[in-house]
């Protein structure tokens, strides 16, 4: 496991181990969007990790797909979140902000009537989203006019801008799952024409739009993006897959990103191939593996240079001192899938530590 525990730059940041928290909607900010202290809590606990990237966070007001997920985009948030910044910093880790718009994934239940947002008028099919009402269907998005582009543009500026503001060493940009800027990215969701339609770089335009504005903030050295180019979670899917996570791989080396975060696989399994060789090939800086490792794969990966690091989800999630577990050879805490979601400490900060247990 030795290769796991070496150093890693990520451009202006010194990760000391490759072993990463990736990035897990928890939904414990209750239905105002606020950081809480069991929040910086439970990241305080998960601080030896190589690169803490806090969950998905609502950019801008009026977005949310999950009811309990946390915001960026007001002075409450952002003195809220330093309590889980601060807490990060304490225990000697490193914490990013993942910065998110919802897209079509939003219901009007959720969002004070408003209809939800998206390249293109396509609903996402055979799932549902919780609300405060139960489980809804998920209802048809309405395309958003290229003139509304800026401002999306704008508020994730704004969301970086509030994030160094709440102590943050980076953010990373959540382009993955079938949220905005994905659903822009790939051709499944996005049959708009004009100049964010149609060709991979018209479609990926947006995505781009960020990235530049966001960087203009924090400076590309502490900018991630996270990808999932086979991800059919919320109804995607693109016509070549392979090919575009290869031109996009190729393409993000003009932004000199701190990493690239690639989810290599399909949550349903429905989209299969390998997309982690082309990116690999075709991305010069620092890759971020993600979905399915174990720890004597990911070891293996790094040390033939396959990626530079790997995120684990729920292994750090049931696992706060999930590197020292690697390190020892230890047993693993199994997680436990019905308290994702729900409010409270239960399975969420009670995760036993090996000294512990």
């Amino acid at each position: 496991m030795t290769s796991l525990f070496s150093p890693l730059q990520l451009g202006a940041t010194t990760a000391p181990n490759r072993i990463f928290m990736a990035p897990l909607t928890r939904c414990r900010a209750g239905a105002e969007h606020m950081p809480t202290t069991l929040m910086a809590e439970y990241y305080a606990q998960r601080a030896s990790a190589g690169m803490i990237v806090a969950e998905a966070t609502m950019a801008m007001a009026g977005n949310s797909s999950f009811w309990h997920e946390p915001g960026i985009y007001s002075a409450a948030q952002v003195a809220a979140w330093k309590l889980s910044t601060d807490a990060v910093h304490a225990a000697g880790g490193r914490i990013f902000l993942q910065i998110w718009h919802g897209g079509r994934a939003c219901h009007p239940l959720l969002n004070d009537g408003a209809q939800p947002v998206a390249p293109s008028p396509i609903a996402i099919t055979g799932d549902e989203v919780q609300t405060p009402q139960g489980k809804q269907p998920y209802v048809m998005p309405r395309e958003l006019r290229d003139d509304e582009l800026p401002s999306i543009v704008a508020g994730f500026r704004k969301a970086a801008e509030n994030a160094k503001a709440a102590g943050f060493d980076g953010v990373e940009v959540h382009g993955a799952n079938g949220y905005l800027l994905d659903e822009f990215l790939r051709d499944g969701a996005n049959r708009r024409g004009g100049p964010y339609g149609g060709s991979p770089e018209n479609r990926a335009r947006l995505m781009f739009e960020v990235l530049d504005a966001v960087s203009g903030v924090w400076g590309s050295d502490r900018v991630g993006l996270r990808i999932s180019p086979l991800n059919s979670y919320n109804s995607m899917i693109d016509s070549d897959p392979i090919g575009l996570a290869s031109w996009l791989a190729g393409r993000l080396n003009d932004f000199k990103l701190a990493y690239l975060h690639a989810m290599r696989s399909d949550f349903f399994g429905q989209q299969k191939g390998d997309v982690m060789t082309p990116i690999r090939a075709n991305y010069k800086g620092v890759l971020v593996a993600n979905m399915g490792y174990t720890p004597a794969e990911a070891a293996e990966a790094v040390a033939a240079g396959k990626v530079d690091a790997v995120a684990f989800g729920t292994s750090f999630l049931a696992n706060p001192d999930l590197p020292a577990r690697i390190r020892a050879g230890a047993a693993l805490n199994k997680p436990n899938p019905m308290k994702f979601y729900s409010p409270g400490p239960e399975g969420y900060t009670d995760y036993p530590t090996m000294t512990s247990s």
